[in-house]
Formats: C-alpha cells, sequence, structure tokens
C-alpha cells in the first residue's frame, strides 16, 4: 500500500497555535501542562492520582452504558481493567450521523494504538470515547456525506421539533428509515455486507442520535475493546457534582484567570478559540430540557427565563446535578475529573482552545493530560491516483484550489493557443494561394477556374480540420472537467480536508476487514503529528 507522510505545517487552514504546539513547544509551554510527546503521558501516568471510590463508580456507569450499546467481551474486559487500575486514553465527538466524519473514526484508532503501546510498555491503559451527546447544535450531527464514483451523496435528517435540546436526547425518527435503505444497500454494492448490517442494526427510528451512533461504534470497534462515554448519565453527573459547585462558587476568579489567558493569546499574537465575557460562566443549564448558558451580574446568575442568587444556583447543582452541563472550555475538565486520563486525542481546533482551559484545569483539578494530535489520513482510491499521475499532480495541488488546479490540469492536455494558430496559418495560406494564383494565370489564364476550385476545397478542408479539432479540444476540456470534480470531490470536498467532510464507511467497505487494522498501525505515538496519504487497495 502506498503511502505518503506529511507533517501538519503541510496541510492547509491549519490553526497557528496548534502548528506551534507541535513544531515549537517551547514558544507556547506556557499555555498547556506536557509537551505533545509520549514520554511525557508516561510521565503523567506515574503521576496520576485518581481517588478509587471514583474510579469504581465511573467503571460500573460505564458498564451499564456499554452493556446496554451491545458491547463485546473486549470492552468489558477493558472495562474490568478500568476499574483495577489501568489508566485512560481518552478521545471524543459529536455523535454525527452514520458515524459523522471520518476524523471520529481516526480519533478512536489513534486512542486504541497509543492505549495498546503504553499496556505493552508496562503502563495498564485503555481507551475511551466520550459522545459529545450533551452538545445542542443539532445542524452538526444530522447529516453525513459519502464519496461515489467522483460525486458527493447527503443523507440529512429534517431539524427536529425539539432543537435546542442536548442531540443525544432527540430521536431519530422515521425519516431515518429511507436514509438506512440507501446508505446499507451503498455498502452493499461496495462489498461490505457487515457495515450494511451494522448500519441497519444500529441507526433505527426509536433510537436517539446518542444510542445509535453508540450502537454503530460498540460494533465497529468490538475488537479494539473501545469503552464509549455518555456524559448525559444522571450518574455522572452525580459524581461531578462537586466540581460543578467550585466552578460556579469560584466563577469570578475564574473567568478573571480566563479573560487574562485570553489577553495572554493576544499578545502572543494568536486568537483565543472560545469567547469569554465579563459574563461568562463555564456552565450551561438544562433544568427544561433545552441547554442554555448561564449568565453572570454582580448579584444573580441567569439563564433564559431563569434567575437564581450565587449560593441557591451553587446548592442547586448538589440536589439537581443532571440539570447543568459544562461549556466547550470546562467539558474536558469535567470528562478527566471523571476519568483518570493521562492522554487526550485532539484535533487541531480543540488543542488551540486547550490553552484556555488550562487555566480551569490548574484551578479547578490540580492537573491536566498530554494532548496529542489525532492521526490524520486522506485516502485515494484508484482512479484519482490514475488521474493525479495523468497530469503529474500531487494531493496538495487539489488543496491548493481549484483555479491552479485548472491551469495545472489544462497546460499538460489542452493547446489554449490552437485557434490562434489557425487564423494565422489560414491567413497565411490564403496569401499563399492568392499569390499562386497569380502567378499560374499569368502562365496560362485558363487554369484560373481551377486555381479557384482548389483554393476552396483546401479552404474547405482546412474548415473541416478545425472543426474536429475545435470537437477534440471540447472533449478534451469537459474530460478536464470531470477529472476536476472527481479530484476536488474526494479531496478537497466542500474546500475542506476529506477526513473533517466525509464519512469513513464508503472507504472501509470497499477497502474490506483489514482497513481499521491499517489505519491504526499508522495512528502510532511514533508518528504523532503526522498526516497519511494512502492509495486504497
Amino acid at each position: 500500500m502506498d503511502c505518503r507522510v506529511l507533517a501538519f505545517r503541510q496541510l492547509p487552514r491549519q490553526p497557528k497555535l496548534f502548528l506551534e504546539y507541535l513544531d515549537h513547544f517551547e514558544c507556547v509551554k506556557g499555555f498547556y501542562a506536557h509537551p505533545p510527546t509520549i514520554a511525557a503521558v508516561k510521565r503523567s501516568a506515574r503521576k496520576l492520582d485518581y481517588p478509587p471510590e471514583r474510579r469504581a463508580e465511573v467503571a460500573r456507569i460505564l458498564r451499564e452504558q456499554n452493556t446496554a450499546l451491545g458491547a463485546g467481551a473486549e470492552t468489558l474486559s477493558n472495562l474490568d481493567r478500568l476499574e483495577k487500575g489501568a489508566v485512560a486514553v481518552v478521545s471524543g465527538q459529536q455523535v454525527g450521523l452514520f458515524s459523522g466524519p471520518a476524523y471520529s473514526v481516526y480519533k478512536v484508532l489513534s486512542a486504541v494504538q497509543i492505549a495498546e503501546e503504553l499496556t505493552r510498555g508496562g503502563i495498564p491503559a485503555v481507551p475511551v470515547f466520550w459522545m459529545a451527546t450533551e452538545d445542542h447544535d443539532l445542524d452538526e450531527v444530522r447529516h453525513s456525506t459519502w464519496f461515489d464514483q467522483g460525486k458527493l451523496i447527503r443523507y440529512e435528517l429534517p431539524v427536529a421539533p425539539d432543537a435546542g435540546k442536548p442531540v443525544g436526547r432527540i430521536p431519530l425518527g422515521a425519516q431515518v428509515e429511507s436514509l438506512v435503505r440507501e446508505a446499507a444497500e451503498f455498502l452493499e454494492n461496495q462489498g461490505s455486507d457487515l457495515l450494511a448490517g451494522f448500519l441497519r442494526e444500529s441507526y433505527r427510528p426509536e433510537e436517539t442520535y446518542r444510542s445509535a451512533f453508540g450502537k454503530l461504534f460498540a460494533r465497529l470497534f468490538a475488537q479494539q475493546g473501545l469503552i464509549l462515554m455518555d456524559p448525559l448519565d444522571p450518574g455522572l453527573h452525580q459524581v461531578a457534582a462537586p466540581l460543578y459547585q467550585h466552578a460556579l462558587a469560584e466563577r469570578d476568579e475564574l473567568n478573571e484567570k480566563l479573560l487574562q489567558r485570553g489577553k495572554e493569546l493576544d499578545r502572543a499574537g494568536f486568537a483565543a478559540q472560545v469567547k469569554v465575557t465579563s459574563r461568562s460562566t463555564l456552565m450551561f443549564y438544562m433544568g427544561d430540557g433545552v441547554r442554555q448558558a448561564i449568565t453572570a451580574s454582580t448579584d444573580k446568575f441567569q439563564a433564559g427565563e431563569k434567575t437564581w442568587a450565587r449560593d441557591e444556583l451553587v446548592h442547586l447543582t448538589h440536589i439537581e446535578p443532571a440539570s447543568f452541563s459544562p461549556n466547550a472550555l470546562f467539558r474536558p475538565v469535567v470528562q478527566d475529573y471523571l476519568l483518570p486520563t493521562v492522554g487526550y486525542i485532539a484535533g487541531p481546533a480543540e488543542i488551540s482552545y486547550f490553552a484556555q482551559s488550562e487555566v480551569v484545569y490548574r484551578h479547578l483539578l490540580g492537573r491536566m493530560p498530554v494532548m496529542l494530535p489525532r492521526a490524520g489520513f486522506t485516502l485515494l482510491d484508484a482512479k484519482a491516483n490514475k488521474i493525479l499521475r495523468h497530469y503529474g499532480l500531487a494531493v496538495e495541488d487539489v488543496w491548493a484550489g481549484s483555479q491552479d488546479l485548472l491551469h495545472k490540469m489544462e497546460s499538460k492536455s489542452v493547446q489554449k493557443g490552437l485557434a490562434k494558430q489557425f487564423d494565422l496559418n489560414q491567413k497565411q495560406m490564403e496569401k499563399m494561394l492568392t499569390k499562386l494564383g497569380k502567378k499560374i494565370e499569368k502562365l496560362d489564364p485558363t487554369l484560373k477556374d481551377t486555381v479557384e476550385r482548389a483554393k476552396q476545397r483546401i479552404e474547405f478542408h482546412l474548415a473541416k480540420l478545425r472543426r474536429k479539432a475545435g470537437r477534440a479540444q471540447d472533449q478534451k476540456t469537459a474530460k478536464i472537467a470531470m477529472h476536476l470534480q472527481y479530484l476536488e470531490s474526494l479531496l478537497d470536498p466542500h474546500k475542506g480536508l476529506q477526513e473533517r467532510e466525509l464519512c469513513l464507511l464508503p472507504f472501509l467497505a470497499r477497502w474490506g476487514a483489514v482497513g481499521l487494522g491499517e489505519l491504526q498501525k499508522l495512528a502510532t505515538g511514533k508518528k504523532i503529528g503526522h498526516h497519511f496519504i494512502l492509495q486504497l487497495p
């Protein structure tokens, strides 16, 4: 299998802070607790202080969750190991339709691989995937884009009437049946009855975005023993309640630290990923089912139409912890309060906003896991590879944009000056025939008509040749347009990286059972911070 390795710096549209974190950690170490290395993960594991009572309760809740999702023997074994003292390598993502974009799978594979490498090195570790079921942005999860022979297929569920609620509680509804039928047939036609079966078993009308996604991932990663985690669980909220209380009781100090961190990032030339204002808190309120941000003023807290005094709200987290939800900066802190996390597998934007979360980690938790970039992949099929070779292109040329790409393809195949050459040569030929005809007429005036007929025949055949050349050029232009569409749909869909826009399931269906294993091998801790361009067999 052909494979090229790129540094993330060679990819388009990467956050500046993320690249500095990978390439020049010394310049940004004030914003992070650890450098992005496996050695740092091992040091973190040796120093981890995680209460055994919390470990036992969280392991019990996760066992219930994963059993309900249909977890296999490997996952249940990993839950036993977690309960007995294993550390966690964690990642997470929104619960997108039909598994969401490909990088959701790449996050899992990175977590699985690094957990296995730690275990082989003497540090028992298990992979955990945090499903972002509390997120309320339904538009982010209700669609999935698949690649099919140069075209993009979009599977999309309608906006639910209960939009604004955590997506993990929103049922898929009857509309999912036709989408599953079409998508499953597609996977079968690509050669995978297994994946088609997984899709049919997981995505049913009565399922929610949470349960469907969880059941699919439980089946997809059964052999890897992936532990899935649903933060909507009331039991997990109960465990996290003391952290919620601290976050609200100490809101003023935390907010001041976050505002200061924003200024520090700005002075260093970086943009803060999450906006923090003087009224911000780290929490949402979900008491009415809808997830609403809690804001603070001098003497009260507010979410929607509800208001509380500080002491009243802090007390409410004790008696109704399931009514509260962390925001983007607080969510990872809650995650790592609940789990014995030593390494977190993150995407570029996530790693950037962890520079803000670091002050919350330091204030509330006193520890922070090592942030490791997930492995990245761009997959090439045989046709795309053939097109690239034909035009002498690389994947990077496709990422450079349509205009430059089209220019390179045209310069390789189409003679843009062909029409001008015809015009010029035709004029020259007319002059030559006129001059020659005059000489022949002087020699023998009776040949005048013969000369004129010969001139007309030459002009006729030249025009005919021009039309044929024009049709050939038009065909080549149309072919280039088709090739351009194919490359952009596969490698730069919606002007974004393939892994961020396309679902991985169609690729896995064509690749076969070995596909996940091949990707996992490349997601090693020895290749942290790399993107792989692979040609599918």
